[in-house]
């Protein structure tokens, strides 16, 4: 039973706080004796043997290298086993074993120093196995783990698709003994008052942009955050790694007549690199009413909460290339012009009309969208948004800072304030751990061990340990793009499978030594339900390589049923420092385990293996671009055997999953001769569909042999093309 946990003093933060003062937090223990079970699969991809094998591909490796599609499988009779050397003597904290259908009905879990006969110690066993996917909880200590199966539960071998084990010594979640005490915000959160002239805003606007303009990979963060009221004659020009909000309960609740502006004149007018900034929870009257305001965007920058009182372009001035953008729970009056934007996700929102299309535009929940008409206008128009929460905000009430949890919805339609106030929870900023820069990970987990929600403050934070999130309901919100580094190969954030937890508006940025996972959400092997209260990520974002050097197998593991990815970014990084082919290593951005997962507005791009793979069943996808990686070095380098890998797998156990408006590219510059075989991978099965799908070669610079399967395409040659295909199967 999980201890009571003592709640932390309050913590007062007020506003003439922000613009100054210094971190002021006390040292923290967390009172845990021993170390909590780990989530690293220890026995990934290390050597494995086995009794027999059935056939020559069916080998006991594919039992341990992280994939379900693929499996161990023995000869037909009894006893048999699958053996892993995990390397070094390892405390065996649990064992998930995925049983294909041939399964054990009688096996025990061992462990050994040596392998040697006799040396064996048994920590599981059952002669009532049911098969499918099993978490067990036990204790051991061993440099070999062993399934030794006694009696078959059909006619046919043992057939085991994926052994995991994790290390570690299980504990009763820590005590919160000290809590850690907030400070103050520090002066990149940046407060606008009504009361100030237009020209000492301006002017305050006008330094962070000529710093961040052209700022793609620095390291400084910034939020310019607007009191209630109403802000006259400024264009808040909005550069790199900089949020845009109001403070207000409700979007109109602050006005800025004039702009909020997003262009490319830093890259020629080119948007495609215009990423990592957002706008949220303000009304804008913009000062050109024929040209309305201006967001020209591409990934990582979206657009929540605001009313657009005029036009919106989404383009950069000239028409330059841009590539993909996001817009939830907004009002735009009048039309929407995407004019050069490839592909766009707007979710649950409400516009005057739209303007055209280039490769796929994408409507969910939508008043005033186009009709569905794919791909001749490429609209993919979706009528209601089938469950959503919309992220966490924070507000002023008052002078004391609050942050609002929206409502779950359901087969959401419009905005959630168009009927008055957004409907949900207010948390006072008191039950908030105020995470500011300088704060080490020992006492953030110190602060989440004490049932505090955190509120990250803009900055860079390095983790020398894993952040743990145990509690259920914890709030998770950045502001200001902080970005979280894991150090030594660890891994920055694991989340407990438990009801209720937002994380949003944060950036993981992985470190120079390989972690295996930048964000777990759920345990291996997890199976509660989470249907009334999921789990929700927000604007979270993942980023490999860029920076600088930086290397994690996997960017987002959702073990998790139920969970809602709204608007993320995992990317291996294709220019800026510390990249190449076995520089910035990444295997996948997405592995979704849980069942019922519903994602919308997936951004995945330039993993070496399969980008995402979907393992769980009923899950949804609304909106999904991707480009493949453009450096493999050649064919064979990128993957033997077979022609590369899909942007977007749904494994072959699935028999029920839908999706909407899918997009992947191919720019093989290091190869153009490289033949991807085919965008998205899936089984047929009646209850697995896909909608508006399309895969495009730019400049032709590769060919992807097929849209789905090997159904569609082929997409090559130099005019950029793309090759459509309006459902499958």
């Amino acid at each position: 039973m999980p201890h009571a946990q003592k709640r932390a003093a309050k913590a007062l933060l007020s506003a003439v706080l922000l613009l100054g003062g210094t971190v002021a937090v006390l040292g923290a223990t967390t009172g845990a004796a021993h170390a909590a079970c780990g989530t690293s699969n220890v026995a990934l991809n290390k050597p494995a043997t086995s009794s027999s094998n059935e056939n020559g591909s069916l080998t006991p490796n594919k039992a341990v290298d992280g994939n379900v599609s693929t499996r161990w499988s023995s000869a037909f009779s009894d006893p048999q086993w699958l053996q892993v050397d995990l390397g070094a003597a390892t405390d065996v904290c649990q064992v998930v074993i995925t049983w294909q259908n041939s399964y054990a009905k009688a096996f025990s879990v061992e462990v050994s120093p040596t392998a040697a006969a006799g040396s064996w110690t048994s920590i599981y066993s059952t002669t009532t196995s049911t098969g499918g996917t099993q978490t067990l909880n036990v204790a051991g200590t061993g440099r070999y783990l062993r399934v030794y199966g006694t009696q078959r539960a059909t006619g046919y071998g043992y057939s085991i698709k994926e052994l995991a084990v994790y290390s570690g010594t299980p504990t009763e979640p820590p005590v919160c003994t000290n809590p850690p005490v907030s400070g103050a915000l520090p002066p990149t959160f940046i407060v606008f008052d009504p009361s100030m002239s237009a020209a000492s805003i301006q002017a305050q606007v006008n330094t962070v942009f000529a710093q961040q303009e052209a700022n793609q990979f620095g390291t400084q963060r910034y939020v310019l955050a607007f009191k209630p009221g109403t802000y006259s004659g400024i264009n808040v020009n909005t550069g790199f790694y900089t949020s845009v909000i109001g403070l207000g309960r409700n979007p109109d609740d602050v006005v800025i007549n004039g702009d909020v502006t997003v262009d490319a004149g830093w890259f020629g007018g080119n948007a495609t690199q215009n990423f990592w900034r957002s706008i949220e929870n303000l009304s804008i009257v913009p000062s050109n009413a024929n040209n309305g305001d201006r967001w020209a965007v591409a990934q990582a920058a979206p657009m929540r909460r605001v009313h657009i009182r005029g036009k919106l372009n989404l383009a950069p001035n000239g028409y330059g290339w841009a590539s993909g953008g996001y817009i939830a729970d907004s009002k735009i009056d009048g039309s929407v012009g995407p004019y050069s934007q490839q592909q766009w996700y707007t979710r649950d929102s409400s516009i005057g009309s739209w303007v055209n299309g280039v490769w796929n535009m994408v409507f969910s929940g939508v008043q005033g969208a186009p009709a569905n008409s794919f791909p001749s206008p490429p609209y993919t128009v979706v009528g209601n948004t089938p469950v959503i929460r919309e992220k966490p905000y924070l507000y002023l009430d008052g002078s004391t800072y609050r942050v609002f949890v929206p409502n779950l919805r359901t087969n959401a339609i419009g905005t959630t304030w168009s009927g008055g106030s957004t409907p949900g929870s207010s948390i006072p900023i008191s039950d908030f751990f105020v995470v500011t820069p300088g704060t080490g990970a020992a006492t953030i987990n110190a602060a989440l061990a004490c049932g505090k929600h955190l509120f990250f403050a803009p900055g860079v934070y390095h983790l020398n340990q894993t952040l743990n999130v145990t509690n259920p309901n914890t709030v998770i919100l950045g502001e200001g793009y902080p970005t979280l580094i894991p150090d030594n190969g660890v891994n920055a954030m694991t989340v407990a499978d438990v009801d209720g937890v937002k994380i949003a508006g944060v950036l993981f940025d992985a470190g120079t030594v390989n972690s295996d996972t930048l964000l777990t959400v759920g345990q291996a092997g997890s199976s509660a339900g989470h249907s009334a209260n999921p789990t929700t990520v927000q604007d979270v974002f993942f980023r490999i390589g860029g920076a600088g050097p930086g290397k994690a197998t996997k960017s987002l593991v959702v073990n998790s049923n139920n969970t809602i990815i709204d608007h993320i970014w995992a990317w291996r990084a294709d220019h800026g420092a510390g990249v190449g082919w076995t520089v910035n290593t990444a295997d996948h951005g997405l592995i979704v385990n849980g069942n019922n997962v519903s994602a919308y507005g997936l951004f995945v791009e330039h993993y070496q293996k399969d980008e995402v793979i979907w393992n769980g069943q009923g899950g949804r996808t609304i909106f999904f671009q991707n480009e493949k990686p453009y450096d493999p070095p050649s064919q064979s380098a990128w993957r033997t055997g077979a022609r590369g890998y899909a942007a977007y797998k749904v494994a072959d156990t699935v028999t029920s999953h839908e999706a909407w408006g899918m997009g992947s590219y191919c720019n093989f510059t290091a190869d153009p001769s490289i033949v991807n075989e085919h965008g998205f991978e899936t089984p047929v099965n009646p209850n697995v569909k896909f909608h508006s799908l399309l895969t495009v070669s730019l400049g032709g610079k590769g060919t992807i042999a097929h849209v789905i399967n090997s159904t569609g395409g082929p997409a090559q040659g130099t005019n950029t093309v793309p090759v459509y295909l309006v459902s499958f199967p």
